[in-house]
């Protein structure tokens, strides 16, 4: 990919190299009603290019820079969150089971009730 870009560059610095070469000729821009700017053609195309590039290409790496940011704190919080806390304690026996040894309901926990309301009804599709 480096190549392709080299040879982009390339090719672009000899166009210009050759517009430069026949059209070198002086250009009068008037800038005011009293000032007027003796130049070459070249060097006014090269400033007009330039004036529009340099505030898009800021533009670019601006909302590149942000992105980045953006993604390396995503992925910050998703290793903390994906990482084991080391000062919590290990789990070594199981939770006790919600009937007794014999087979008959624990008397400590809630009844359950018998028909159980879903929080959100589904909507037919």
């Amino acid at each position: 990919m480096q190549i392709v870009r080299t040879i982009v560059w390339v090719l672009l610095l000899f166009a210009l190299l050759a517009f430069s070469f026949f059209n070198w000729k002086p250009v009068e821009v008037q800038i005011w009603s009293d000032i007027v700017l003796e130049t070459k053609l070249p060097a006014l195309v090269i400033v007009a290019f330039l004036l529009g590039l340099i505030p898009m290409w800021l533009i670019h790496r601006t909302a590149k820079w942000r992105i980045t940011r953006r993604v390396n704190a995503l992925e910050a919080a998703t290793t903390r969150m994906a990482a084991p806390k080391s000062d919590a304690p290990a789990a070594t026996h199981a939770p006790a089971p919600a009937t007794s040894p014999a087979g008959t309901p624990r008397s400590d926990l809630p009844p359950e009730p018998a028909n159980p309301v879903d929080p959100e009804p589904k909507s037919p599709r």
